[in-house]
């Protein structure tokens, strides 16, 4: 006997002998409902479980046979009854509850397995609204939390997973279940019920459109990862079922299990590489440590690449690579060449896997799309005793009025490149200053405490990758250059100037514009402003 808190005894050993299904997804109904009968377990069911089940040929009884009233107002109404819930929560072993239940004819239910209407599912194929509010289930999450609530004597199942563990207990138990079970079926079941829920609250926040007053967030455990960022750390990978395209949704074709670190850097890297269009070029994104350390358009994969790899070879060893389009044999040998942690692609050629194949510690994810960067969307980020969330940065340059503030307007392929600079900027942790020149990121500078700092950072990185590529110069020369936020002062202007850029690109809003515009124009730059900012701390 197990002891709870308030020193009521509860059984270990429970028999089932009344079962209530009423089921939306109906995989392994049948066989489990069977497995039940043979065992002498009587059925009760409601709906189309239970017409599933008559045409099965297993005998089952009618929900409205158990509570003497019809199922109304178009299903609304079915299993919201005492016969139902008495049932569900009569404690077996309490005296007056023994009595209510013979005093109202309640048959006890020992074991309850429901699913629940598809609402997100509903929600995620752009029904309507009318649509979406029948699928928000009532009776089911009642009945779930009714049974688990009385765990000590009801066994609740919302997965049908669980289908097999239980009746193999079943089995090997003559017909009961134990306290350790119900325990952790009951967890699940609340879990089922939290997640449920939150998903409805998730839609009305989102169609008030502000911040909510009360905010759930939750999520279901993926895989136990090794460790966390250090080993010291433990960690896990929850999935929140938003459908968006990244390595949440992707498939693993091969390699060893994902670590926190590369689940955290192959995000960033699927996010920006989706800031550019597959339609129009191909692009690379090398990553380390969640900042780009090379990114890169071309004609072909296997171009940008080679021009990403080129702009910090140093650092792309041990990185992510990101694809936005179907990885091919070409560009699987480029990247094999380096040693790689992860490739993630929309999709990729049978040649290609097979070439990745011969890393076996190598892991190739396919995602089926790209994240769309001007969705909408939330992040989360947890400080002592809150949560900070804030919806996406899905400000796309493309979109924006460019204002020319400089006496020279950037050339054509100037502005392509600035724009270029602009998009990467937004995914480079602040202070960002990215240098671009003919499609390709040439220097980087993150995470710096002064803005001059990641410029004079990005400016000697590109002076190592010349080197290293035995260039006269490094490629900054004539290079377009982006900042995530505005100049205060002019001296990370003139540090640009520096290593010689030509035009910038930064949102504007300081101070001291005038003095940095005046510092351009001294200087023979041209530069635009955007007027919106890419803080990403």
């Amino acid at each position: 006997m197990s002891v709870e808190a308030n020193a009521t005894p509860l059984p270990d050993r429970v028999p089932v002998r009344r079962a209530l299904l009423s089921v939306f997804d109906k995989t392994g109904l049948v066989p489990f409902a069977t497995g039940l009968a043979e065992l002498g377990v009587e059925l009760v069911s409601t709906g189309g479980t239970f017409r599933a089940l008559s045409a099965a040929g297993l005998k089952v009884r009618d929900v409205a046979e158990l509570t003497g009233f019809p199922e109304i107002m178009d299903g609304r109404v079915k299993t919201l009854h005492p016969s139902v819930h008495g049932g569900l929560l009569a404690i077996r072993d309490d005296a007056d509850h023994a009595a209510a239940m013979a005093a109202h004819g309640i048959e006890g239910i020992d074991l309850l397995a429901v699913n629940l209407y598809p609402f997100a599912e509903t929600l995620a194929g752009g029904a309507d609204r009318a649509t979406i509010v029948e699928n928000i289930d009532i009776g089911g999450p009642a009945m779930i939390r009714a049974g688990a609530k009385n765990h000590g004597y009801v066994t609740v199942l919302v997965d049908p997973a669980d289908y097999g563990s239980v009746l193999e207990e079943l089995r090997q138990d003559a017909g009961h279940t134990t306290l350790s079970l119900r325990k952790r079926l009951a967890m699940q079941a609340f879990g089922a019920t939290a997640i449920y829920d939150a998903a409805v609250a998730k839609w009305f926040a989102a169609d008030i459109g502000d911040m909510p007053a009360i905010r759930s967030f939750t999520g279901t455990l993926s895989e136990t990862l090794r460790y966390g960022e250090n080993p010291h750390q433990s960690a896990g990978f929850y999935k929140t079922g938003e459908r968006r395209p990244g390595v949440a949704t992707a498939r693993q074709l091969q390699g060893k299990a994902l670590s926190y670190n590369n689940i955290n850097d192959t995000d960033a890297a699927f996010e920006l590489v989706a800031e550019f269009d597959p339609a129009k070029s191909a692009a690379v994104a090398i990553i380390k440590h969640a900042n780009p350390c090379g990114v890169a358009e071309g004609t072909s994969l296997v171009e940008a690449y080679r021009k990403a790899l080129a702009c910090d070879p140093v650092s792309a060893f041990g990185g992510i690579v990101a694809l936005n389009r179907r990885l091919d044999r070409q560009a699987a040998e480029a990247i094999v060449e380096v040693f790689t942690e992860v490739i993630i692609a929309p999709e990729a050629d049978d040649d290609a896997i097979a070439v990745v194949a011969a890393k076996k510690n190598l892991r190739l994810l396919i995602t089926g799309g790209l994240p769309d960067r001007s969705a909408p969307g939330l992040t989360v980020k947890s400080v002592a005793g809150g949560l900070l969330v804030q919806t996406r940065d899905n400000g796309v340059v493309d979109d924006l009025d460019l204002t020319v503030v400089t006496k020279r307007a950037p050339s054509a392929t100037e502005l392509e490149d600035l724009k270029f600079a602009f998009r990467v900027a937004k995914h480079v942790k602040s202070n960002a200053i990215v240098y671009v020149r003919d499609g390709a990121t040439v220097g980087i500078g993150a995470g710096q405490m002064s803005r001059v700092d990641s410029a004079r950072i990005a400016a000697r990185k590109a002076e190592d990758a010349a080197e290293a590529a035995g260039l006269a110069e490094p490629l900054t020369r004539g290079s377009a250059v982006a900042s995530d936020a505005f100049f205060p002062f002019a001296d990370g202007l003139l540090s640009a100037v520096a290593a010689g850029a030509t035009a910038v690109i930064q949102p504007g809003g300081s101070m001291r514009d005038d003095e940095v515009i005046r510092a351009a124009d001294e200087n023979g730059i041209a530069m635009v402003m955007t007027g919106m900012r890419h803080f990403r701390h």
